[in-house]
């Protein structure tokens, strides 16, 4: 299972590494028509977005004993989405033995 995970994390993080540079070769964030800014279904993808941004964090949050670590952490998954997240699901899985089951990666981990 956690070779599995391992596998399909790493396809999220490359996946979003390469749309986020190819989006932002082909038309700079800063130079998003505000049509598009303004169209309720952008606004309505980004709320659906950032809640679930927020609810991986409450996760995130639960697992991380250090304030800092949890600070950090939010900032980064806020600012960068799936990249963040994916990222910080592979430092959690390369953490663990590759036969560990999968409590080790859901749970918290002691200080």
């Amino acid at each position: 299972m956690i070779w599995s995970l391992r596998i399909a994390f790493t396809a999220v993080l490359v996946t979003m590494l390469c749309v986020t540079g190819w989006a932002g070769a082909m038309l700079p964030l800063w130079q998003t028509p505000r049509s598009l800014l303004l169209h309720p279904w952008f606004i309505a993808t980004l709320f659906d977005c950032y809640f679930g941004f927020l609810t991986f964090y409450l996760w995130v949050a639960y697992r991380e004993a250090s304030w800092l670590a949890r600070a950090l952490w939010l900032i980064a998954i806020l600012t960068l989405g799936n990249i963040a997240m994916s990222a910080y699901m592979l430092l959690s899985l390369w953490r663990l033995p590759a036969d560990a089951p999968i409590q080790r990666l859901l749970l918290r981990h002691e200080a």
